[in-house]
């Protein structure tokens, strides 16, 4: 193979390469959200500097469902996104994330720096309710449970109007990971903070209701290590929307991160 088309290659392997370019569009991506009071020092455990906790003490567990993604397929997905600051802007850093699929796991790694992981988590509608569950290495990791469809997000109480408006802010609201890539020898190559915008929203439609979350302490899926203190609610979400490249926020083996 020429050197000008090992460049043009999109991932690996060459033969047959994990992922195509993106961007990436993602049609009816559904998400059940169960938002949760948690422990403050877990929580600043877990957020790398130096990105802040917003000072909420709330966490969010994720179910995501994504029957229909470019370049990746049809595939499942859970984890942890906690509310945090940079430089005093709102954002949300990723900090766990498990899944069924290959492809977008070695993209999300390779190119954003999402902390997925191989493992096994389901989501559906069981009679009247909506259910999440995640299992690695055999093991029951989390269950949560909400109700289905009890409260419209898209209609105005007081006009009675609809507007999808408060739920497409909320899905572009600014996502940060932490990238790190590792040298032939070892050493890190990357280490960065980098930030994405989800883009081309669409909603189509946004519940909330009442929700409960059971999380199992697991050693390769530690999401329990930010407890449960207090369910706060849930949030259903369908949208069509499109994952775009990222860019770098902070870079840690630069001087003073610039």
């Amino acid at each position: 193979m020429k050197i000008a088309d090992i460049l043009q290659a999109p991932s690996m392997p060459l033969a047959s390469p994990s992922y195509p370019r993106g961007p990436y569009r993602f049609i009816n991506r559904e998400y059940f959200i169960v938002t949760y009071e948690s422990d403050p020092d877990a929580i600043r455990e877990a957020v790398p500097e130096p990105l802040e906790p917003d000072g909420s003490n709330t966490v969010m567990y994720e179910f995501i469902r994504m029957p229909d993604s470019s370049g990746f397929g049809d595939y499942t997905e859970t984890g942890i996104v906690i509310p945090c600051k940079y430089q005093g802007e709102p954002m949300s850093f990723t900090a766990q994330m498990y899944l069924d699929d290959e492809p977008p796991i070695s993209a999300g790694r390779e190119v954003w720096g999402f902390p997925k992981k191989f493992a096994n988590p389901t989501f559906g509608i069981v009679h009247d309710t909506l259910t999440g569950h995640l299992e690695y290495a055999g093991q029951t990791v989390a269950v949560g449970t909400m109700t289905y469809k009890h409260t419209d997000l898209t209609l105005d109480p007081k006009t009675h109007a609809h507007t999808t408006a408060q739920i497409q802010q909320k899905l572009a609201k600014t996502g940060v990971l932490l990238k790190l890539i590792p040298h032939v020898d070892g050493t890190l190559a990357i280490a960065q903070l980098v930030a994405y915008n989800m883009t081309d929203i669409t909603v189509n439609g946004a519940w909330a209701g009442p929700a409960r979350l059971h999380l199992v302490p697991h050693v390769n899926a530690p999401v329990a290590d930010l407890p449960v203190k207090k369910v706060i609610g849930g949030s259903h979400f369908i949208a069509d929307i499109t994952l775009p490249y990222g860019r770098v926020l902070y870079d840690y083996l630069a001087p003073q991160g610039k």
